[in-house]
């Protein structure tokens, strides 16, 4: 399950991951993000918040997750990784090229700073 925090005052979403991701987790995202965004023009940054990453249920929740960053990307200025596993900066290097968003990892415990860095 995803559990998604949209904090409307800041324009930041919090994800934050219990078990492997699903299809219907980025559906449930998409639903409370996209009105924002409609509404706004914009989100600030999303703040992904896990202290490892725990896959997909399938290959097509891959895949949505893929098409959810497809979607969305150009609407999001910031990407904040916030993790203490490997994939977090390699999150951030590769992300970089595929997205228009900023890309940066953070340590786990160094959630306020990634909100700093946001709203920067």
């Amino acid at each position: 399950m995803l559990h998604i925090n949209l904090n409307k005052a800041s324009g930041i979403v919090i994800a934050e991951p219990d078990g492997k991701l699903s299809k219907e987790d980025f559906v449930e995202a998409a639903k409370l993000i996209d009105p924002y965004i409609e509404e706004t023009g914009k989100l600030n940054g999303i703040i992904i918040h896990t202290q490892s990453f725990p896959g997909w249920e399938s290959f097509g929740a891959m895949v949505k997750h893929f098409k959810f960053v497809k979607n969305h990307h150009q609407c999001i200025s910031h990407v904040a990784i916030v993790t203490d596993s490997k994939i977090g900066n390699t999150a951030e290097h590769i992300g970089s090229h595929f997205v228009k968003a900023e890309v940066k990892s953070f340590g786990y415990d160094e959630i306020e700073q990634a909100k700093e860095w946001i709203l920067g």
